[in-house]
């Protein structure tokens, strides 16, 4: 084990074993290719002759470097090429029954000092290790696909792990470029511990018929900045895979956060398991393709937006930065915009605010002099919301407190002229009840923007059982006039966005507060293995942990489900009045200002 991992057998080549192979022999490591199948074994030969060729063209190496990596990559169908490995790295199918069969059969191969390192990204590394004759020289090496590009390595030790074979192993990622990150043996490590559930509400939330498939996507991308929705990352992983992940995290966990959504069973048992087979979640245009086809889920474009009612001025309640923010978007679309507030003091200094913010658009150069001076032009503060009473929008942005919103909707109620459109910017409250608090529950109807409001494309429409259907195709289409992106979802706790991100961070916390792993190496997990643009601790820092704390509750009285409850670390936290970058401390302490 102390020896360097300079001959590496790998065992499946598939698309990831492929991957680690490539970056394997790129990093001047002699690689053995196993896979029991002739075919599988020259697509990777293909592969990685195409990929350096690629790379040559992009004169990232030469000619003469691509031919040393492909003589150093050689392919076998049986596994005693594997003697002379310094370390083997499994990746055969998901299953125990094959990974136990291939370590057993490499215990009489190979070297009693070889280092054998399964795959796999959901079953026990323990319970692997068990069944070799050596299991003190068995851990996990989970990469990350596409192996070339993501940087995390999972390095996983059993209770029976030698922690040499750790340190050969996590030099070894480190040689390769990648950012290791030691965990504890549990169903999904750190990375999928936390995506899989994720990904599985998505499944489920589409399965009830609440948002569709592109809405939950994009909602996700724009709402969460992550490179991809989370069914359209269940296509890439493979509905199938994802379902055996989240049967060992359910095992394991007994959290119904993680029993698989029936719709992943259905689509794996009918073939439908995503590219791979040319159609999954959704369409594509060939198996193996990642280009997306037209198909009868599709939407047919914005045809409902028609029989709207006319939308010239706009009031926007509120003083504090989202009601600013709004105020903002809406006159850069050329909207007149009342900015009512408590007092006109307050509804000055909002204005001010948005100011500012134009300033710095024409000193980055994304505005100019006359556009601002229009753009304020628009906007009239006032210190009464008497003043919405000839606009054909209202929509307010005041504090998260359902009396407080009840209050303002039925002076709203009594204010604005009948047929404008009255709509919360609500993130966790019930839209329904701001609705009943007015005569007029037809007109009323969720705006949810995101914070920072010019800056943040998505806009949750958010649709009660009263809702009238020329309010919301009125509210589609202006959204789309401020040049945001709407998606529709259903009045209930969260909606979409904040129903699926907020179990994910109680998840982290939860995996924190068990001593499984540390913030920095799941903050460095989820943005390396992820793609996301913050770690969960990061994030709830800047959110607030008040606010998240706040919403966790909501979803967990609207859904019921314990694994829903708050995490006991977040409610000490925020009792203690560590409420994240706000305070100075939240789950990282930060410099006051």
């Amino acid at each position: 084990m102390d020896t360097p991992l300079s001959t590496i057998a790998v065992v499946g080549l598939g698309t990831m074993g492929t991957g680690i192979a490539d970056v394997l022999a790129r990093a001047g490591r002699e690689v053995i290719g196993i896979d029991i199948s002739d075919t599988a074994a020259a697509q990777a030969v293909a592969a990685l002759e195409a990929s350096t060729a690629r790379a040559v063209a992009r004169e990232r190496i030469t000619e003469e470097e691509r031919q040393d990596v492909l003589a150093r990559f050689r392919t076998f169908s049986d596994l005693h090429a594997a003697a002379e490995a310094d370390l083997v790295i499994e990746v055969v199918p998901e299953s125990y029954e094959a990974k136990q069969q291939v370590f057993r059969a490499l215990d009489d191969i190979v070297r009693p000092g070889t280092i054998l390192a399964t795959g796999t990204n959901a079953l026990s590394v323990t319970r692997l290790a068990a069944d070799s004759a050596h299991p003190e020289r068995v851990l996990g090496l989970h990469f990350f696909t596409p192996v070339q590009a993501m940087k995390l390595v999972e390095v996983v030790s059993s209770v029976l792990t030698d922690p040499r074979a750790v340190d050969a192993v996590t030099r070894l990622a480190q040689d390769l470029g990648k950012e290791p990150v030691a965990v504890g043996d549990r169903a999904g490590f750190i990375a999928d511990g936390l995506l899989f559930g994720y990904l599985n509400q998505a499944a489920a939330m589409y399965e009830a018929k609440y948002a569709s498939r592109e809405d939950i996507d994009a909602a996700m991308k724009l709402g969460c900045g992550l490179p991809m929705g989370p069914l359209a990352l269940l296509d890439l992983i493979g509905v199938d895979t994802a379902r055996t992940v989240l049967e060992a995290m359910y095992a394991d966990s007994h959290d119904r956060l993680h029993a698989p959504a029936p719709i992943l069973k259905q689509l794996s048992e009918a073939g439908l398991t995503g590219r791979k087979s040319g159609r999954g979640f959704y369409t594509y245009e060939a198996p193996g393709s990642g280009e997306v086809v037209r198909d009868a889920l599709t939407p047919l474009g914005s045809a409902d937006a028609a029989g709207g009612r006319e939308v010239r001025s706009v009031g926007v309640a509120g003083s504090g930065t989202m009601a600013s923010g709004i105020a903002e978007v809406f006159a850069k679309a050329g909207y007149s915009v009342v900015l009512a507030a408590r007092s006109q003091e307050k509804a000055d200094t909002a204005k001010a605010r948005i100011a500012k913010s134009l300033a710095r658009s024409v000193d980055k150069g994304r505005m100019t002099g006359e556009a601002r001076d229009a753009t304020l032009a628009l906007i009239t503060p006032a210190g009464t919301l008497d003043a919405f009473a000839d606009v054909d929008l209202a929509l307010e942005a005041v504090a998260e407190d359902l009396e407080i919103k009840q209050e303002l909707f039925a002076r709203l109620d009594k204010i604005c002229k009948p047929g404008a459109v009255l709509a919360t910017t609500t993130s966790s409250l019930p839209v329904v009840a701001c609705a009943r608090a007015t005569s007029r529950p037809q007109d009323v109807i969720g705006m949810h923007f995101f914070n920072p409001a010019p800056a943040m494309k998505l806009v949750e429409i958010v649709r009660t059982v009263l809702t009238g259907d020329d309010v919301h195709a009125t509210v589609r289409e202006v959204t789309t006039k401020i040049r945001k992106h709407p998606v529709d979802c259903g009045d209930r706790a969260g909606f979409i966005v904040n129903a699926l991100l907020f179990p994910y961070l109680n998840n982290a916390i939860k995996m924190v507060q068990e001593h499984y792993a540390t913030l920095d190496d799941i903050d460095a997990a989820m943005k390396l293995g992820g793609g996301y643009p913050m770690g969960p601790f990061e994030l709830l820092d800047v959110v607030g942990l008040d606010v998240s704390l706040a919403i966790e509750q909501v979803l967990h009285r609207e859904f019921r489900d314990p694994g829903l409850a708050p995490a006991p670390l977040l409610e000490h936290l925020v009792a203690a009045g560590c409420l994240g970058r706000k305070t100075g401390r939240g789950f990282r302490e930060y410099a006051r200002r």
